[in-house]
C-alpha cells in the first residue's frame, strides 16, 4: 500500500542506517583505543576477568621490587664478604711469615702490627656493608625475606639468611702474636676463619641465585599475564580496518537507500496529474 502518512521503506532504511552507524562507531572506538573490550559495557564478563589479571600483573611489580632490593642487599654482602676473604688471606701471609722461628723480634712486631691493622679493617668492612639499612654480615645481621608471589604468603617468600662475618662470628677475636709459637696458633685460626668465610659466602651466593631465579620467573609470569589480558581485550586492527571500510560503504549505500525511500511519497503526485 502506498501512503503519504507512513513511509515503510524509509523507516526500514532508517533503521538499517542507524544500525550501520552504531557498528561504525563501535569499530572506530576499537581502532582509537586498540581494544575490543575497553569498558564493562563492551563485555562485562571479559572486562572483569581482564581487570583481575591486570591487578595480578601490577601486584607482581611489588614482588619484583622486593626481589631486586633483596638482590642488592645480598650483592653488597657478597662484595664485602669477598673483601673480608682477601683480608684474611693477607693475614695468613703475615702470620705465616711471623711463624718463622729465625725471625727477629723487631720484624715479628712489624708483622704483628700489619696483622692487627688487617684485622681492624675486617671490622670496618663488615660494619659498612649496609644497603637500605640492611646489613647481612654483621653480628645479628639482617635476614632477607623477599616477596616471592603476589599473595605475600610466607611459604612463597625467598629467604636468604644473614651470615655473621664479624671477628667473633669467624672465631678470630684473639688476633695478636709476639712469638713464633703464637704466630703459628694465629695461622691455624686464620685458616679456620678462611674456611668459615668461604662457607658463608657460598650460602649467600646460593641465596643470590635463588633471588635471581625467582625474579626471572616473576618477569616471565608478568609477561604471560599481560599477553593473556591482551588476548582477551585487544582488537585485531587489521580486521577492524577491513570492517571500517565495509561499514563506511554500507553507510553510504544506506543514505542512498533512505533518499530513494523518501522520494517515493513525491512519486504519488504523478498519480493525480
Amino acid at each position: 500500500m502506498n501512503s503519504v502518512n507512513t513511509n515503510v521503506g524509509a523507516l526500514i532504511a532508517l533503521q538499517n542506517l542507524n544500525a550501520t552507524s552504531t557498528e561504525l562507531m563501535q569499530v572506530q572506538n576499537r581502532i582509537n583505543t586498540g581494544k575490543r573490550v575497553s569498558s564493562a559495557k563492551d563485555n562485562g564478563a571479559v572486562w572483569a576477568i581482564a581487570q583481575g589479571q591486570r591487578g595480578e600483573s601490577q601486584a607482581l611489580n611489588a614482588v619484583k621490587e622486593s626481589l631486586q632490593r633483596g638482590q642488592s642487599a645480598v650483592d653488597v654482602a657478597l662484595s664485602a664478604g669477598e673483601s673480608v676473604s682477601e683480608l684474611l688471606l693477607q693475614m695468613k701471609e703475615k702470620a705465616l711469615a711471623a711463624s718463622d722461628s729465625s725471625l727477629d723480634s723487631t720484624a715479628r712486631t712489624q708483622l704483628n702490627d700489619d696483622y692487627k691493622s688487617l684485622r681492624d679493617q675486617i671490622t670496618k668492612v663488615v660494619n659498612n656493608a649496609d644497603f637500605n639499612g640492611a646489613n647481612m654480615i654483621k653480628a645479628s645481621g639482617t635476614t632477607i625475606y623477599a616477596l616471592g608471589s603476589s599473595d605475600g604468603a610466607a611459604a612463597n617468600k625467598v629467604t636468604v639468611a644473614a651470615q655473621d662475618l664479624s671477628l667473633a662470628g669467624i672465631s678470630l677475636t684473639a688476633t695478636s702474636f709476639t712469638t713464633a709459637t703464637m704466630a703459628t696458633t694465629q695461622l691455624g685460626l686464620v685458616n679456620t676463619a678462611i674456611d668459615s668465610v668461604s662457607s658463608k659466602l657460598a650460602k649467600l651466593g646460593t641465596g643470590s641465585k635463588a633471588l635471581e631465579l625467582q625474579l626471572n620467573f616473576v618477569g616471565k609470569l608478568q609477561d604471560a599475564l599481560d599477553t593473556g589480558v591482551g588476548n582477551l581485550v585487544d582488537a585485531d586492527l587489521a580486521k577492524e580496518s577491513a570492517r571500517l571500510q565495509a561499514l563506511q560503504t554500507k553507510q553510504q549505500l544506506g543514505i542512498q537507500a533512505l533518499s530513494i525511500a523518501n522520494s517515493s511519497s513525491s512519486n504519488l503526485l504523478s498519480l493525480f496529474r
